[in-house]
């Protein structure tokens, strides 16, 4: 590409102005769920653009190494998205979030050994404001980068089916709160170290790399001690380190386009970890710090902690449901689990036949990841008006003839209400047992994530339908449909 170097950057930095508006409509997109599939396409368009800008103000280089990473990173991103199975869409992610930290690290360790005036960046003065920024930046990068890295491998473990059983639960390590004060220590002195002796090229490197190291072990230490149902808070906090390591590798490279996307992400991602924080009604501090259900709740909730818990077969629920014109469906984690999603739409449609209105009440924290109900029901082509968020639709349930639960348990536990005693007090739950019946489609009385009975199971127009979630939804269905003939 053999244009002017003035003619090049002119070109590039149009483009990149183009992809950061495109990058700053589509976070605003993102918002809404009728619009967050499009958002997606325009957000990576926009990464597109940029690329191609960047090849442009860089001029006549050697084009090999760029086309291998982008068929490698292309071809895998492929393959991972269109094989993954929904259930394992937050573990996927987890991995991305995990592939943009290492890009980051990798970028800012790469600065080390690019030459650059006959001379590594290793062997440069950071002497003066401009130098040390570049050497704070430096450092961001690999630190943020590096912890995102580890802590998204270990969320991915928390979640996934193989490891889920060695790592899903809270790993509290002993001294841990220690340690990890220690390696943040740690990483501070040698920050300052490098800075001070980038005269010596041999000591930079070698700092830059301890630097990563116990990055990488702190990623580690600080996801651990993290339980798997709070996993909605650690993915989205990680999505925005990732984010702020890109920016912080943008201002080492004086890249705007990267500053501005990754300073995107980075906000963007902590304000979700805020709403996820306060959808649970707690302290990321009390997330970070783990331990909450880490006891052992397989067996909490027992039948016998339970008194007048009331059941009812698939056949006798279908009759409710027969002369019902107003039902809200609350899904879970569960749903997920049973890879009920397409059960779920099929009773939908059964119902909307028979007049009935038909809305999904969706809990901020519901699932394993930010917005995990959303993306299950999509995949079934869920519309997405009926997919209405807790504050529009907790006023409706009071109106509502059935509220079907499926695969949720401390979302739609009073005592966050009623219980001042209760770990889950304060917690904004749906108001399930406002509607004139409530159906719950559960394997068991076993407890949530929280370790705590849910008193719903209790109220007088709740009934227990026990079973798998898809083949339940798939009862409820055949029977209405055979109710017609």
């Amino acid at each position: 590409m053999n244009l002017n170097p003035d003619t090049a950057s002119l070109i590039a930095y149009i483009g990149y102005l183009v992809s950061i508006f495109l990058f700053v409509v589509a976070i605003k997109r993102l918002g809404k769920v009728k619009t967050a599939r499009s958002a997606n396409q325009m957000a990576a368009g926009a990464m597109a653009l940029a690329v191609v800008c960047t090849l442009v103000e860089l001029g006549t280089i050697d084009y090999t190494y760029i086309l291998i990473g982008a068929v490698l990173g292309g071809g895998i991103g492929l393959v991972l998205a269109t094989s993954v199975q929904m259930t394992a869409m937050p573990q996927l992610v987890a991995v991305f979030n995990g592939f943009g930290g290492a890009a980051s690290t990798l970028v800012a360790l790469s600065l080390f050994t690019a030459a650059e005036k006959g001379v590594t960046l290793a062997e440069m003065d950071f002497q003066g404001e401009a130098g040390y920024m570049t050497a704070i930046a430096l450092v961001l990068s690999i630190i943020i980068g590096a912890v995102t890295l580890t802590g998204s491998l270990m969320a991915y473990m928390k979640l996934s089916e193989v490891f889920g059983r060695m790592f899903g639960k809270p790993i509290l390590l002993p001294l841990r709160h220690f340690l990890n004060i220690m390696l943040i220590i740690s990483v501070l002195a040698m920050t300052v170290a490098w800075v001070a002796t980038t005269s010596d090229p041999t000591l930079s490197v070698n700092l830059a790399i301890g630097i990563t190291v116990t990055s990488l072990v702190l990623g580690i230490l600080l996801t651990i001690p993290i339980g798997g149902a709070d996993m909605p808070v650690v993915i989205s906090l990680l999505n925005s380190y990732s984010g702020l390591a890109a920016s912080a590798a943008g201002f080492a490279l004086n890249s705007n386009v990267l500053i501005v996307s990754g300073a995107l992400v980075g906000a963007s991602g902590l304000i979700l970890t805020q709403i996820m924080c306060k959808g649970m009604n707690r302290s990321l501090a009390n997330v970070m710090m783990g331990g909450f259900g880490g006891e052992d709740t397989s067996g909490g909730g027992e039948k016998s902690e339970y008194v007048n818990v009331k059941s009812a077969e698939p056949e006798e629920a279908a009759m409710d449901f027969e002369d019902a014109r107003d039902v809200i469906i609350v899904p879970g984690y569960g749903l997920a689990v049973a890879q009920g999603q397409n059960a779920i739409k099929e009773l939908s449609d059964q119902l909307k036949k028979r007049g009935c209105q038909v809305r999904y009440a969706i809990h901020p924290v519901a699932g394993r990841m930010p917005g995990h109900m959303n993306v299950l029901l999509a995949e079934s082509n869920v519309p997405y008006d009926e997919l209405v968020e807790m504050e529009a639709i907790n006023n409706e349930f009071q109106k509502a003839d059935i509220a079907l639960i499926v695969g949720a348990n401390d979302v739609v536990n009073p005592s966050a209400k009623e219980d001042k005693s209760s770990p889950l007090y304060g917690m904004p739950v749906l108001n399930v047992e406002q509607s004139r019946m409530v159906f719950v489609i559960k394997r068991g009385l076993g407890a949530g994530f929280s370790g705590v009975k849910n008193v719903l199971f209790e109220k007088d127009n709740t009934r227990m339908i026990y079973g798998d979630a898809k083949k339940v939804l798939e009862e409820l269905t055949t029977e209405l449909s055979e109710s017609d003939n």
